[in-house]
C-alpha cells in the first residue's frame, strides 16, 4: 500500500532519504477509504488489529471486518445525524470501538475529537462549547458517564450520548444495538477535500487553558514516514505504541501510518500499567515493534527481563520526552536493541528522529526528517550554529509540509503568535553537534538562566538519571536574589533509597552532577516527592513545580 504514495519506498542513508523522499497526496484523500478500504479489496483477511485485555479476552479484526464493521458505524451515525464538519468526541481509553469510529467519522466528512478518560465535567464542558460538539462517544463506564452526565446542563450543543458499554446508562445510545440495526451504509456524494478538518486535539498544556490542534484529511499521510521509515515497519509487523486513545500518540503509532505500512496494529488495553504485564503480552503474542515514552523504559529495565522470551522484539522506537542516555543504554545492554529517539508535536508528525540507517547518540533526538524544513534558530531570528542552543522551528515559506498542522482552531491569534512570517515556532530549544544530530534543552519557557548561563533541564535530569537513586526527576529554576535562579532538583527515589533521603543524599546527588556534567549544572536545591505532577497526557508540570516552590 505505502507504494501508491511514496515514489521510493525504502532508504539506505541520510542522503537518500533527503533527496529522494516524494510523497504523492491525491486529490480529496480520505484514509478511511483510500487506504483501509483498500486493503479490504486487496487483501480482505490480511490482519490489521489485534486487541487483547487484563481479562485475557482477544479480538482480531481483518481489514475486510473493519471495512465492514466502519461502514455498519458510519450507517447508525449517520442515523443520528453526524455529516460532513460535525464534531464527535471520542472517550474510549483502548476499546477496540475506537478505531470503529475513526473509520466511520472518515467515511462521514466529520471531525473526530479523541479526548482521554480522565477529563473531569469542567474539561468536559470546556471542549463541548469550545469545538461545539454535537455527539460523544464514551465508554461506558460510571467514572467516565458520571462526569460527561453532569457536563451535560452547561453543553448546549451535545444532542446525543452514545456508550459501547459495558454500562449503557439513562439517555445515552447503545453502540453495539446500533451497530446490529444499521441500514446498509452508502457513501455520500460529497465527504471531504483535502484541506476540510479531520481531526483535532486539544493539547493537555502545562499552563492554561488547552489549544485546540487541527488537522486536515491529510494528515495521515504525514505519518508515512513515521510507520515505514522510523517504526521500521513491513507487512509482517505486529506493533504496540503504549499510549491511550484520547492522545496524539495513538493516532502516530497505531493508526495511521502503521495501517499504509500494512503492518498489524496490537493493542492492550489494560486499566493500569504494570510493566510486567506489558513484557508478558509482548512474549505472549510475539510483537515485533515497539514504541513508548521514555517514563515506559524507565519502569522495564527496573524487571527482571530474563524472565520473558522478548525474542520476536526486533524494533524499538521511544518519544514522547528526551531519552536519557542511561535508559538507552541499560536497555540495549538488557535486551541488545537499540532505543531511536524521535520528536514532534501534537501540531507535527515526526519532525526530527534517528531512522534505521543511523548511528544513534545516546540522548540525541537524530536528525530531521526532510519532510520539514527544520531550523534553530535564535532570539534575532539567526540559525544558530552547531553547539549554540536555538528554538526549533519549521519553515513554511514554500508552502505548509504534510502532517503540519492546519490551526489553533477558533483561535486566529494564537495560531499568529506560533506561526508567521513563514515560520511555525515549536517552542522547544535544542543544540545541534558537528554532525547535524540535534539534542533537546526543554521547553523555552524551562531554560534555567543562573549567573549568565543558560541551562537545559534535560541535561540535569540526564545526569541524575545515571544514579541509581534517581527513578524519575525534573529539573526546574527557582529564584535567587544573586544568581537570579539556581537550579532545583524534583526527584522519585528507587524504593531501595527511600529510606536514605536526607541531606547525605542530597549531597551524593549534588556531587554525582557535578562528576558527570559541568559542575555549574549541578542542583542547589533538591526536594525528594512520591511523584512527580504530570499533565492528563503524562507530561511533566514543571510549571507547576515552579509554582509551588515560588509560593513555598
Amino acid at each position: 500500500m505505502v507504494e501508491k504514495f511514496l515514489t521510493q519506498t525504502s532508504f539506505t542513508s541520510q542522503e537518500d532519504f533527503t533527496q529522494h523522499l516524494h510523497i504523492r497526496v491525491p486529490d480529496n484523500f480520505n484514509f478511511a477509504y483510500d487506504v483501509v478500504d483498500a486493503w479490504a479489496a486487496e487483501a480482505p483477511d490480511k490482519l490489521a488489529l489485534l486487541w487483547t485485555n487484563d481479562r485475557e479476552e482477544c479480538r482480531r479484526f481483518t481489514f475486510q471486518e473493519l471495512k465492514e464493521l466502519s461502514d455498519a458505524t458510519a450507517s447508525y451515525f449517520q442515523s443520528l445525524g453526524i455529516g460532513h464538519g460535525d464534531m464527535v468526541m471520542l472517550i474510549l481509553k483502548r476499546r477496540y470501538e475506537f478505531w470503529l469510529c475513526m473509520l466511520a467519522l472518515h467515511k462521514l466528512g466529520a471531525t473526530a475529537i479523541p479526548a482521554t478518560h480522565l477529563l473531569t465535567k469542567k474539561d468536559i464542558v470546556y471542549r463541548c462549547n469550545a469545538a461545539d460538539i454535537k455527539v460523544i462517544v464514551c465508554a461506558g463506564e460510571t467514572v467516565i458517564t458520571d462526569h460527561i452526565t453532569s457536563a451535560l446542563p452547561a453543553s448546549p450543543s451535545v444532542e446525543k450520548l452514545v456508550s459501547v458499554g459495558p454500562e449503557v446508562p439513562q439517555g445515552y445510545d447503545d453502540f453495539h444495538q446500533g451497530l446490529t440495526q444499521a441500514t446498509p451504509f452508502v457513501r455520500p456524494a460529497h465527504v471531504n477535500r483535502n484541506d476540510d478538518l479531520s481531526l483535532m486535539y486539544f493539547t493537555s498544556g502545562t499552563t492554561g487553558e488547552p489549544k485546540m490542534v487541527a488537522h486536515d484529511f491529510t494528515y495521515p499521510l504525514g505519518h508515512i514516514t513515521t510507520a515505514s521509515v522510523w517504526h521500521n515497519l513491513h507487512e509482517q509487523s505486529l506493533h504496540l505504541t503504549i499510549a491511550d486513545t484520547g492522545w496524539g500518540k495513538a493516532v502516530w503509532g497505531k493508526l495511521y501510518g502503521q495501517w499504509i505500512a500494512g503492518a498489524t496494529i496490537f493493542v492492550y488495553d489494560h486499566e493500569k500499567f504494570t510493566p510486567a504485564a506489558i513484557l508478558h503480552k509482548i512474549a505472549q503474542y510475539r510483537v515485533t515493534s515497539l514504541c513508548a515514552p521514555p517514563t515506559i523504559f524507565r519502569f522495564l529495565i527496573h524487571e527482571d527481563l530474563t524472565r520473558f522470551d522478548l525474542s520476536s522484539l526486533e524494533y524499538c522506537t521511544i518519544a514522547g520526552e528526551a531519552l536519557n542516555p542511561a535508559v538507552f543504554e541499560s536497555f540495549k545492554k538488557l535486551t541488545g536493541i537499540r532505543l531511536m529517539e524521535g520528536f514532534g508535536q501534537t501540531e507535527t508528525t515526526l519532525t526530527i528522529a534517528t531512522m534505521p540507517w543511523m548511528q544513534p547518540k545516546p540522548g540525541s533526538m537524530g536528525l530531521p526528517n526532510p519532510q520539514y524544513d527544520v531550523d534553530l534558530i535564535d532570539a534575532t531570528g539567526r540559525s544558530v550554529e552547531a553547539g549554540e542552543q536555538g528554538e526549533i522551528v519549521i519553515r513554511t515559506d514554500k508552502g505548509k509540509p504534510l502532517g503540519l498542522f492546519k490551526e489553533y482552531y477558533r483561535d486566529p491569534e494564537r495560531t499568529r503568535q506560533a506561526w508567521h512570517d513563514g515560520i511555525y515556532y515549536t517552542g522547544d530549544v535544542a543544540w545541534k553537534d558537528e554532525d547535524g544530530y540535534y539534542w533537546f534543552v526543554g521547553r523555552a519557557d524551562d531554560v534555567i538562566k543562573s549567573s549568565g548561563y543558560r541551562i537545559g533541564p534535560f541535561e540535569v535530569e540526564s545526569a541524575l538519571m545515571t544514579h541509581p537513586a534517581v527513578v524519575e526527576c525534573a529539573i526546574t529554576g527557582v529564584p535567587d536574589e544573586l544568581r537570579g535562579q539556581v537550579v532545583k532538583a524534583t526527584i522519585v527515589l528507587s524504593k531501595e533509597y527511600k529510606e536514605r533521603a536526607g541531606e547525605a543524599l542530597v549531597k551524593e546527588l549534588q556531587d554525582h552532577v557535578k562528576r558527570v556534567t559541568a559542575p555549574y549544572k549541578y542542583p542547589r536545591v533538591i526536594e525528594f516527592v512520591d511523584e512527580l505532577p504530570k499533565t492528563i497526557s503524562g507530561k511533566i508540570r514543571r510549571a507547576q513545580i515552579r509554582a509551588t516552590s515560588q509560593n513555598a
